[in-house]
């Protein structure tokens, strides 16, 4: 590579060895993302576009040629994200990971009595679906109170359903329809007009000049909003969707999603439904019983892939466990375990933080399976923070010295000796420990839990301490997030800042959504003498082409949707116009355009300051402010709400793994601010797996002792120090290896 200039790098040049595992290192918004993502995978994919026909490529975008000056010896690249695997409920961890399709041909070979072809046993095809579900193994049952006001007539608004209010096309419908008395209020409808009005199914309607389809009110939105995927739904029809709809497993499948003729066939007892909805790990001792020789190649790929899963340590899952559930970390790990089974070998594999969401026992697994990818004639790329793994890599690439513009330059190459004895802010904190405390602080009362039976916890009950740290821990799937988010949110006082995607637009930014832009508009106005709307790329100073976006979206059906910079506006998003009106000579796309950091030099003082001040404490302060928010990773999400939420009053937060995507030198930063809220007399409850953390922390609640239906228990309760000379789980363990034989020296 000579001479990257993607984003925030300084004509980066970098020699990667092949064939080799190769770490990225630095803290957040140093570039290591701009160099791995945004250049070597992005080119890769970009000239494997261009051998495609040139009919075939007609259908695809033309990706833009990352800026820099050469790329050599590039190989097929494939990249292992965090992103969510979709929100299509047809998608499960068995679809995603072909397992199922393996068990299907299973069982049409061995299930009696015989079903039929391995479609047979599909949820997603016509001829093994649940006729009453659709395959979906649940029905959605509308609430008629929700869609309309009775005390009103349709003149008045009666509907309440969005897109159906007074003046609308589909208001008009009723109305011209003759089925609907507009003027009278619907509590004074006779029977028969109810049910025309709610249910009367699609009928041709023709009368003067107005000739359409009319469809009872339910029967309509039933049609418009219940056939699609709930993700798929702008925001306020989620909304309204999750207060008029009542969801419950179908009565005709019983929730298996298949027909009756699936459900018959067995083998030694098990319907597929009832093997789809076993834990991988029982799933896969079932499926070694089975030693027909007309299955024996299906049921030792079957068994691999099952192996594979259980080894990345996703064992506590099941196949039929809906993909759109998953958390980032275990999407991805799922994707690895398609590429781990591949007969592909020298491609380039680039991974996102592997390690997200995983107990430091469940990383060493992860680890195995990073070099056994590199073992098999891979590169492997991976982006991380974690010692464990950085300590595996044959080459590592440091990049900084900072984050955004102070960054973007390479600090160190070389093996890991060379990296700590670097200098560099990541190798003088490789080795560095968080120790215990000497003394810890004294609860000031209690949070009771009791009965806990969510997804695996088995009827738990345990106090959290009031006004102290507590650390919930735990290998994944032991049961902390069931335990915690299945108890505590909309708890009187309880905030919640999680790595969830915040709901809002491509136009949504952390701008936007800490409500800074606001006095940022107002600060240009008044300097130039016009209205704040001109500054809102949702509003009238919008550039007409991309609608502010800054961008031009292009939806390929089948495949992923791809984003080219609008050549209009060349991504700035306002007017020229708009562009023209100055603050201390930035314009307001340059401020936009601004790192927090920077900008919190440029606005000193006032309402402005005082948000930028709350991203900086939450070590956000590389954050752009125009950066569109389903670009920030799960640990940048949480820390944004947790930004927003320090506002607000005292509290108990709950924080999800908010180490998540932190350089090592910037955990000690969050220990200092979960300090902070704590001394402030909050309550902080964090689910966390980095150890430093655990050290740091007041109190620990452990659940195990293993994932699935071997945790949802708590093994430990008590102060680190307890836990550390008295605890034999495997958080236990870790953490002694972790501080070493001095857990208090500093």
């Amino acid at each position: 590579m000579r001479g990257a200039r993607e984003n925030n790098l300084r004509g980066v040049d970098a020699d990667i060895p092949k064939r080799r595992l190769t770490v990225f290192t630095g803290v957040s918004g140093s570039g290591k993302s701009s160099l791995v993502f945004g250049t070597v995978a992005a080119e890769s994919q970009r000239l494997i576009n261009e051998t495609y026909s040139a009919f075939v490529q007609s259908f695809l975008p033309n990706r833009r040629r990352p800026d820099v000056d050469a790329l050599r010896n590039l190989s097929a690249a494939i990249v292992v994200g965090q992103e969510p695997m979709g929100a299509n409920s047809r998608s499960t961890v068995g679809t995603a990971t072909d397992a199922l399709t393996m068990l299907r041909i299973v069982f049409s070979r061995l299930g009696t009595p015989y079903a039929g072809t391995s479609s047979a046993f599909s949820f997603n095809s016509a001829e093994g679906m649940c006729p009453e579900c659709q395959g979906l193994g649940r029905t959605a049952t509308l609430d008629p109170d929700a869609l309309v006001d009775p005390t009103r007539s349709l003149n008045e608004g009666a509907i309440t359903v969005p897109g159906f209010g007074v003046g609308s096309w589909y208001w008009q419908v009723f109305v011209r329809s003759g089925y609907a008395d507009p003027d009278r209020k619907l509590a004074d409808y006779t029977p028969g007009q109810w049910q025309d009005f709610l249910h009367r199914p699609a009928t041709k309607i023709k009368g003067s000049g107005f000739t359409h389809t009319y469809e009872g009110l339910l029967v309509k939105v039933r049609r418009l909003y219940l056939g699609k995927d709930r993700e798929a739904l702008k925001p306020h029809l989620r909304e309204f969707v999750d207060r008029a709809v009542t969801f419950a497993a179908c009565p005709a499948c019983g929730g298996a999603r298949l027909n009756a003729a699936a459900l018959a066939s067995r083998i030694a007892g098990r319907n597929i439904a009832e093997c789809a909805a076993l834990q991988i790990t029982d799933l896969a001792a079932f499926v070694r019983t089975l030693d027909a020789p007309s299955v024996a190649p299906l049921v030792a790929g079957l068994t691999g892939t099952l192996d594979a899963l259980i080894e990345i340590g996703l064992g506590y899952l099941s196949l039929d466990r809906e993909s759109a559930t998953l958390s980032g970390g275990e999407a991805q790990r799922v994707r690895m375990v398609r590429h781990l089974g591949s007969s592909l070998t020298d491609l380039t594999y680039v991974f996102d933080e592997p390690t997200a969401g995983l107990h430091p026992h469940d990383i060493r697994r992860m680890n195995d399976l990073l070099l056994r990818l590199r073992d098999k004639g891979n590169t492997v790329l991976v982006v991380e923070h974690k010692p464990e793994t950085i300590a595996l890599a044959d080459h590592v690439v440091d990049l900084g010295p900072g984050a955004g513009p102070a960054g973007g330059r390479i600090c160190y190459t070389g093996d890991v000796a060379g990296l700590r004895a670097s200098g560099t802010l990541t190798g003088r904190h490789l080795g560095h420990r968080a120790r215990l405390r000497e003394t810890v602080r004294t609860p000031k009362g209690h949070l009771a839990i009791t009965g806990a039976t969510r997804h695996n916890l088995k009827n738990v009950a345990v106090d959290l301490p009031l006004g102290v740290l507590t650390a919930v821990t735990g290998v994944a799937g032991s049961g902390k997030s069931s335990l915690i988010h299945g108890s505590l949110p909309g708890r009187e006082g309880v905030i919640v800042a999680d790595q969830s995607a915040i709901r809002g637009s491509r136009r949504s930014n952390p701008a936007t959504y800490t409500g800074l832009l606001g006095p940022i508009r107002t600060a240009f106005a008044r300097a130039n003498g016009v209205k704040a709307s001109l500054f809102s790329a949702n509003s009238e100073g919008a550039c007409p082409t991309c609608k502010g976006l800054g961008l031009v979206y292009t939806d390929l059906a089948m495949m992923a949707g791809v984003s080219s910079v609008c050549e209009q506006c060349e991504g700035r998003r306002y007017t020229r116009e708009v562009l023209a009106h100055t603050l201390r000579g930035k314009n307001i796309s340059e401020v936009l355009a601004m790192a927090v950091d920077e900008a919190r030099e440029f606005f000193p003082t006032g309402r402005a300051r005082a948000v930028l001040d709350r991203l900086h404490d939450v070590g956000l302060g590389y954050l752009g402010l125009g950066q569109p928010l389903n670009t920030l990773s799960g640990g940048e999400r949480q820390r944004l709400k947790l930004a927003v939420h320090m506002a607000e009053k005292s509290a108990v937060y709950l924080l999800d793994e908010p180490t998540s995507g932190l350089h090592l030198a910037d955990v000690d930063k969050l220990l200092a601010l979960l300090d902070r809220l704590v001394d402030d007399g909050n309550t902080v409850i964090v689910i966390e797996h980095h150890q430093a953390v655990m050290a740091h922390a007041d109190w620990i609640v452990d659940l195990g002792p293993g994932a699935g239906h071997d945790g949802g228990r708590i093994v430990f309760t008590g102060t680190p120090r307890e836990l550390v000379e008295t605890g034999d789980t495997l958080t236990a363990r870790h953490l002694r290896e972790y501080l070493g034989p001095d857990p208090y020296a500093p």
